[in-house]
């Protein structure tokens, strides 16, 4: 009875031990183009808006780091730069005491963005809005918002949500989780930068400080394209972007890594 107790304790605790080392965070620094002292705020909830055409692919909103703080650069529907390339967001990690962002890229496969569940396909990890079937992408109508009567190469696939978690970086006490098999094999692949667009797309709402952490709640949540409508979270038309500079309530606590750092992230 002894024995048998003794091999049911080790087993549980190798479990245990199996399970907690799954089930951290993933520190690793390397790529990292911008860093602060500063915790990004949670990620808003926001309505997607409908895909303005065929060939489009849904770029989820993330928060970026300026002088100020942090802003909202909104979620967008983009044209790829190549026939065939998906969508990996960038995600914010953390790293002894520091918080860094790593740069969104194109590939042909999604790969690991943190653990964060920036919803819309995009649930922690792996991708669920589409799939390209030679030089067509076709949509999942479970769960991007596409008007069926001007896009017909759609699908309707239902997934199992990532989870409620509003955490917009991958840490302690927040987003959790290390790549896996495919998330690793996808980081290793060739890799498109972010479009000029997309940089633009990135640098445009810094001149807002409607944009920035507003309690969580920036005045563009998304957009319909770059350059296009603007959108609040409940998806309604907003205004456009206008200001003067980086105005926005932040503490200012970070460094930059130079050029531009477009790239991923948003929300339900």
């Amino acid at each position: 009875m002894k024995k048998l107790l003794l091999v049911f304790s080790i087993c549980t605790m190798a479990a245990s031990v199996a399970f907690s080392q799954d089930d951290v965070y993933y520190s690793d620094p390397s790529g990292v183009v911008v860093e602060t002292q500063v915790a990004p705020p949670e990620i808003p909830d926001y309505v997607q808006p409908p895909c303005p055409g065929d060939g489009y692919l849904w770029t989820p909103g993330y928060w970026a780091w300026a002088p100020m703080g942090y802003y909202w650069v909104p979620g967008v529907w983009v044209r790829p730069p190549h026939i065939g390339l998906l969508w990996t967001p960038g995600y914010w990690g953390f790293y002894s005491g520091h918080y860094g962002w790593h740069r969104g890229y194109w590939g042909p496969n999604v790969g690991f963005y943190g653990g964060v569940n920036y919803g819309y396909g995009y649930g922690g990890f792996g991708f669920y809005g589409g799939r390209w079937e030679g030089r067509v992408f076709r949509y999942n109508t479970a769960v991007w918002h596409v008007n069926e009567r001007y896009v017909h190469n759609t699908y309707r696939e239902e997934i199992k949500n990532g989870g409620g978690s509003r955490a917009s970086y991958n840490g302690p006490g927040r987003a959790r989780g290390r790549p896996g098999e495919h998330e690793m094999g996808a980081m290793h692949e060739n890799h498109v930068q972010p479009t000029s667009r997309q940089q633009s797309h990135h640098q445009a709402p810094a001149v807002d400080s409607r944009q920035f952490s507003n309690n969580g709640r920036p005045s563009t949540a998304t957009m319909n394209k770059i350059n296009g409508q603007h959108f609040n979270h409940e998806g309604h038309a907003a205004p456009s972007f206008h200001g003067g500079g980086n105005r926005g309530g932040g503490n200012n606590g970070g460094r930059s890594g130079g050029g531009n750092h477009g790239g991923g992230g948003g929300h339900r």
